[in-house]
């Protein structure tokens, strides 16, 4: 009896393991799903900090830029007043003249010192006169403010600038206003 007793305990045994097995595998195939479900919410959560952190250095980024961009813009601008003052104080050093000097000649050489040197200044800054008298009608240039009869070669040309025009470097920061010949 103990042959047959082996026999069935063997039986069982390996019916046993075998239950055993597929009970096993199937934990641990969850496990492993569970595994790897846990590294994927780790590197969603690694992911998550590191688009943070680029975003925040993008924001960064952008607030620097316009600080930045503003000082530039605030400093160019100190510049260019600085730059003027002393044609201010030529300005202030002329009126005190008039007010003690009645040599009108003088006077108006002091006055075409100053806006020779007011005149250079800009020049040195990019800002140049706009030459109209004569030259043909540009609409890029020029705005008619009266038109006058004239014979058919003046036709199209300025006769007379009003206002003077500027450009600062290509572009045109206060159109001349001429009369143009009809």
């Amino acid at each position: 009896m103990s042959d047959k007793t082996t026999e069935k305990e063997q039986e069982l045994d390996q019916e046993v393991d075998a239950t055993t097995a597929e009970e096993t595998a199937p934990l641990s195939e969850i496990e492993l799903l569970q595994k790897e479900l846990e590294e994927t919410k780790a590197q969603l959560e690694h992911e998550k900090k590191e688009h943070l952190f680029t975003r925040a250095e993008f924001d960064n980024y952008r607030r620097r830029s316009i600080m930045e961009k503003g000082d530039i813009i605030k400093t160019a601008s100190e510049k260019a007043m600085k730059d003027i003052l002393p044609v201010v104080d030529d300005f202030e050093r002329g009126l005190a003249a008039m007010k003690e000097s009645d040599n009108a000649e003088a006077l108006l050489e002091g006055i075409e010192l100053i806006y020779n040197k007011f005149i250079k200044y800009l020049e040195q800054n990019g800002v140049k006169a706009i030459e109209s008298n004569g030259a043909d009608f540009n609409t890029e240039y020029h705005e008619a403010v009266a038109l006058l009869p004239m014979g058919e070669e003046m036709a199209g040309k300025v006769i007379d600038t009003v206002t003077k025009g500027y450009t600062l470097g290509d572009k045109v920061i206060r159109y001349a206003k001429v009369a143009v010949g009809q």
